[in-house]
């Protein structure tokens, strides 16, 4: 906590939204999915993704890039695959859709893919990976985006930093991976820079083709630094590959060719483990895998190892209790929208 930030509860942040998301005229039950949907993922830690983007989701509203109106709607189906497209309305409303149809295909045929096209970002990723495994499905869901990395020797941005979500329903807490493709996702690179400090790794290249931890020099041109240098650089590519081909949408390059990120593409892959009819035998074979990750002596004697998902776990139960840490400066410019 710094003299920047102050702590706001779960219930009157979740509130806030929905009587903003009101006043812009979304529908009720639309604005509650939204509202709950950021403040969840502010709840976790991920303010990148949560209530930081509020500002910016009310600028793109008011642009007219996402039809407050649009519903995603269903173009092809071929058994449990199916392709959809988005209308360019929420992300979020759209992404929340496309992973209950692929849920719906999945507990129908054992699994089942949406490959959605024309959507807006998602915001949070992991929100539908957590969704998923709530309902007792793996899934599988990634996105493409407009380019913010160059190729690995590459000098300018071609591929997307394209988040990348695993997630495996667990009784003891659900396995979530909610990754980027780049070393941070640009909504982590803003944080820092609203807290004025500097990333703890390299993070993308600066003004001078020079790796840099400075989030202001990364996000001037939106150069960001691949996970795995060329290894990142590929999986991108891939990615966004299959996002395109899967859905007849938008690859990076076409994003590119708008002022600002619209008309993305997403698959949602889910997979009912229950008709392996060997739940015990699934818990059993997790749990020896995580027991084993966490038994292992820590390099420094005051870290663990942590499981994907289990530091979310933590931070929400803290900020469940506490309130959850907002940058004052984007509070006061929420509370000004409204």
């Amino acid at each position: 906590m710094t003299e920047k930030t102050i702590r706001i509860p779960k219930k009157e942040m979740q509130n806030a939204l929905y009587k903003l998301l009101i006043n812009y005229k979304f529908t009720e039950e639309n604005a509650r999915l939204i509202a709950k949907t950021h403040t969840e993922s502010s709840l976790v830690g991920v303010n990148s993704h949560g209530i930081n983007r509020i500002p910016l989701f009310i600028e793109y509203l008011k642009k007219g890039i996402i039809n407050i109106n649009a519903k995603a709607e269903k173009m092809e189906t071929f058994g449990s695959i199916e392709r959809w497209d988005g209308n360019f309305g929420s992300g979020v409303l759209n992404a929340i859709t496309c992973t209950n149809r692929a849920l719906a295909l999945a507990k129908k045929h054992g699994m089942g893919l949406v490959a959605l096209r024309n959507t807006n970002h998602w915001m949070r990723g992991g929100s539908y990976g957590y969704q998923a495994a709530e309902a007792g499905c793996i899934s599988i869901l990634f996105t493409n985006t407009q380019p913010n990395m160059p190729p690995w020797g590459g000098k300018d941005s071609r591929i997307g930093n394209n988040p990348f979500i695993v997630s495996i329903p667990r009784k003891g807490g659900h396995v979530v991976l909610d990754m980027a493709i780049s070393q941070f996702s640009f909504g982590k690179i803003n944080d820092y820079k609203l807290k004025g400090e500097k990333l703890p790794f390299y993070g993308g290249w600066d003004d001078n083709d020079q790796l840099s931890k400075d989030p202001e020099s990364i996000s001037k041109k939106e150069r960001g630094l691949p996970i795995g240098f060329w290894k990142g650089s590929a999986l991108s590519i891939i990615l966004d590959m299959l996002a395109t081909l899967l859905s007849a949408g938008n690859s990076t390059y076409r994003v590119s060719l708008n002022d600002i990120e619209t008309g993305i593409s997403q698959v949602y892959l889910c997979i009912y483990p229950e008709v392996f009819n060997d739940t015990e035998l699934q818990d059993r074979l997790i749990n020896e895998i995580i027991d084993y990750t966490h038994n292992v002596e820590p390099i420094h004697p005051d870290d663990k190892t942590y499981y994907p998902g289990e530091r979310s776990s933590l931070r929400k139960a803290e900020n469940l209790k506490n309130g959850i840490p907002v940058n004052k400066s984007i509070w006061e410019k929420i509370m000004m929208l409204s």
